[in-house]
């Protein structure tokens, strides 16, 4: 069974075909990185109208790399929610009329049920290695949620953020030091340059909770730049470069370190058999490297690729809908602050 998938809940126009909910036939991304640098961060307005313009080249580099055409395809798969609404009516607009057109079945997938399922690309299968239950840290600009996955759809929400997301406090923390956008990359990048001389920052918990919180960590980490002229940027001072990339470094240890502990201590609390990771701060090479390294059960990450918005991901996850019950979800609507679990 041969989906089409379709993910626009942000700022990258994605489309892939994907085959049984594993094998990726193609995966085309439009990125709208560049265009967003320019603001410091995502401009709704103009991330909705950029779908407008690349979401039909996306579809049909999608079908033309998978070799296929619309007659070959058994469903099409769409992200529904949640995320930017101008961002999402483009996807579900262009994937109902694909579908009228096409007499093909419509679903609509959870945005971070997508991230999830990207662990079942590439060759990984959790369902049977490990096994489910399966701890799944969600990660990225917009969410950082724990969630248990107990078997295909049955998913319990049982930590998540109380203010920022870790990616939110990426980019924040990387406007702070002038570094640009998006945020992860250019803190990873800069903090391979440390010495290691920055003390740590503080490890945000909050008591008898599996949720987290950033938004001291990227208060501290102004007010450490301000400490040093670093922050606000003025053209008349000359402050210490040198000091940028012990402070990207310190602040990356704090924010990985927060996640990689609430995660395996939720993994621990509900005896889950393997951790899941997912989201573009799943990308993060120390996060990865953290994970390996202290996690008593197996962890499952995607390639950076499929970290990152994807339309693979939401073609994987539809299949596991559509493979028992065909739905012709043509009222599907846009829902910009769907929850799973």
């Amino acid at each position: 069974m041969k989906i089409l998938g379709i993910e626009t809940s942000c700022d990258e126009t994605a489309v892939a075909v994907v085959e049984d909910g594993h094998y990726i036939h193609s995966n085309v991304v439009f990125s709208q990185a560049d265009i967003h640098a320019t603001f410091g961060g995502i401009v709704p307005e103009v991330a909705s109208r950029q779908h407008i313009i690349t979401i039909v080249p996306s579809v049909q580099q999608a079908l033309e790399k998978a070799n296929i055409n619309f007659s070959d395809l058994d469903g099409i798969g769409v992200t529904n929610g949640p995320g930017l609404a101008g961002s999402l009516i483009t996807g579900i607009n262009t994937a109902k009329g694909l579908a009228l057109a096409n007499n093909l079945p419509l679903i609509g997938i959870n945005h971070l049920e997508g991230h999830i399922y990207a662990s079942w690309l590439d060759g990984h299968n959790p369902e049977s290695k490990p096994g489910f239950p399966l701890m799944c840290l969600i990660a990225s600009g917009g969410h950082t949620d724990l969630i248990v996955m107990k078997n295909h759809g049955n998913f319990t929400l049982v930590g998540k953020t109380r203010d920022d997301a870790a990616g939110e406090a990426f980019d924040k923390a990387a406007r702070i030091l002038g570094l640009g956008f998006p945020g992860g990359p250019a803190i990873q990048k800069m903090s391979e340059k440390s010495n290691g001389e920055e003390p740590s920052f503080p490890r945000p918990k909050i008591k008898n909770s599996l949720d987290f919180s950033f938004s001291g960590l990227k208060t501290a980490m102004l007010r450490r730049a301000q400490e040093k002229k670093l922050y606000p940027h003025d053209s008349n001072t000359k402050p210490d470069q040198k000091q940028i990339p012990n402070l990207s470094a310190a602040f990356q240890e704090a924010v990985v370190d927060s996640l990689v502990t609430r995660t395996i201590e939720a993994a621990k609390v509900y005896k889950t058999k393997g951790i899941l990771l997912g989201g573009g701060v799943a990308a993060n090479t120390l996060l990865r490297k953290e994970f390996s390294k202290r996690s008593p059960v197996d962890v499952i990450v995607p390639k950076p690729n499929l970290c990152t918005d994807n339309g693979a991901m939401i073609g994987a996850a539809s299949w596991f809908h559509l493979r028992d019950t065909l739905t012709y979800e043509l009222d599907l609507d846009v829902l910009p602050k769907l929850r799973l679990g």
